[in-house]
């Protein structure tokens, strides 16, 4: 494939989603084909996997959550990021296969090794190029999100979403090289800064 998979991580309110819109507007000025998604609900299968969670009553296992999501990133895979990128396109996604490993992983206590093993089955190994993480403390992240309706995840304790964030450091230690850090307390323009220089570099020894 000729295309590349930058994908955008990071806890609750640290300004990924903002940043990739910016990102996808920066490269489109630079002659970039560009494509942007999200998971989990990037298809209609997976717009009906996160509502899910949403009904009232349902709280599925840990591990559930897992093979939810792995169903909803199969079908985003065939459905979308595969042919855009054999198309050569530049593909932006919010949240991807890191998302499970930090909140089912470390935040809910799955396996992570369980999760990586599933992770190359539901994608047929189609992983992300580079990843860009947004790192803040999550009370600071909610401080930002402020009084909006918060989701499933969003309503757990302070102390998963700590867990999340661990999880998020240590598959950034395993993965230096594809994984770079955003320090997303930062300014939002310092931070666009950041996520240009680090975008530029990649796609020039891409």
């Amino acid at each position: 494939m000729s295309g590349v998979l930058i994908t955008l991580e990071g806890v609750e309110g640290s300004g990924k989603t903002t940043q990739m819109a910016r990102l996808e507007r920066w490269l489109r000025q630079r002659g970039r084909h560009v494509e942007h998604t999200r998971e989990p609900d990037g298809t209609r299968l997976g717009g009906a996997v996160r509502r899910l969670f949403e009904q009232r009553g349902v709280r599925p296992e840990p591990l559930v959550e897992v093979f939810l999501f792995m169903a909803a990133r199969h079908q985003h895979v065939t459905e979308k990021i595969r042919p855009w990128l054999e198309r050569g396109r530049v593909v932006l996604c919010d949240r991807y296969t890191d998302a499970t490993i930090a909140y089912q992983g470390y935040g809910r206590g799955v396996d992570p090794e369980l999760i990586r093993e599933l992770n190359v089955r539901a994608t047929s190994g189609i992983l992300p190029d580079l990843t860009l993480l947004f790192d803040l403390d999550p009370a600071v992240g909610f401080r930002r999100i402020g009084r909006r309706r918060l989701d499933h995840f969003e309503r757990e304790a302070l102390a998963f979403h700590r867990r999340v964030r661990r999880g998020y450091l240590e598959i950034l230690r395993a993965e230096p090289k594809r994984v770079r850090l955003i320090r997303a307390a930062q300014p939002a323009a310092a931070v666009t800064n950041d996520v240009r220089a680090i975008v530029e570099e990649f796609l020039r020894g891409a």
